[in-house]
């Protein structure tokens, strides 16, 4: 009996709350509307809070305490994980009021917001270009800053999530057996990341989609597509000639390089 009394007294209170809530939202008492905002931010409450800062922020524009309403409005949603409303609001901030003491971190965290937004490398990668972008202005803005360092490591790990994605997608390719856009998409990729920590794997599976495009031609084609895999293969191994792929490696070479012998003056076309 007594814990059902119990929870009675707590749903009343939260009701109460609730009802108490609401009225200082409709009300138009704005100076105790901006104090419980930070009562409730100092609280945890961040949905209160931004709530409240929402409510006030279009009162005390133009005033001396724009700015700081503007920071915790959007801190009370990065708080929320709202990463995309937060990263509107920082924006906002620092391009308005750039003489705004909180202004220098909030140009950081939006552009953090946007690295917390950025997903696994096989999914679109709109906010990763963003992050990267936003970190990149950052850090030529404030080279001194203290929160530089950061921006720079978290800069770094977008690179390597687009690295990760170029690979993944010139992978699907090859797995799925389309070897014509396998080619195409794993040369981009080491085109476009030439330092990329898959280079091997990347020239190895260029090497296979070129002596397997090569076996699946039809035979007009075939003699060119094999010197390919024979250029490829050269590639490869004057780069990695301690690759556990070599032998591999060396086996493909081999049928190319039979093929072409066994046809010296056969016609490309």
């Amino acid at each position: 009996m007594k814990k059902y009394f119990f929870c009675f007294i707590i749903v009343v209170i939260g009701f109460a709350s609730c009802s108490q809530y609401e009225k200082l939202r409709k009300s138009r008492d704005y100076q105790l509307m901006y104090r419980k905002a930070f009562e409730y931010y100092d609280a945890n409450d961040f949905v209160r809070s931004g709530q409240l800062f929402d409510d006030i922020s279009s009162i005390y524009r133009g005033t001396n305490k724009e700015d700081t309403i503007a920071y915790y409005q959007a801190m009370s949603y990065f708080n929320q994980k709202a990463y995309e409303t937060a990263s509107f609001y920082f924006t906002q901030l620092y391009r308005n009021q750039r003489q705004s003491p909180f202004a220098e971190e909030s140009e950081y965290l939006s552009g953090y917001c946007y690295y917390m937004l950025s997903p696994r490398p096989n999914l679109d990668q709109s906010n990763t270009f963003a992050a990267i972008e936003a970190f990149q202005i950052f850090l030529m803005r404030h080279p001194e800053s203290k929160f530089a360092e950061d921006a720079l490591k978290y800069q770094g790990e977008m690179k390597d999530r687009l690295v990760d994605k170029s690979y993944l997608t010139a992978k699907l390719y090859y797995d799925l057996g389309q070897f014509k856009a396998s080619i195409i998409a794993l040369n981009n990729s080491l085109e476009e990341y030439p330092e990329t920590i898959y280079r091997e794997e990347l020239m190895y599976l260029l090497l296979r989609s070129n002596f397997l495009y090569a076996e699946n031609s039809v035979p007009a084609r075939m003699k060119e597509r094999f010197q390919s895999t024979v250029d490829e293969y050269y590639s490869f191994i004057g780069e990695f000639p301690q690759s556990q792929h070599v032998r591999d490696a060396q086996r493909m070479f081999d049928r190319a390089d039979r093929y072409l012998k066994a046809r010296p003056d056969e016609d490309d076309n």
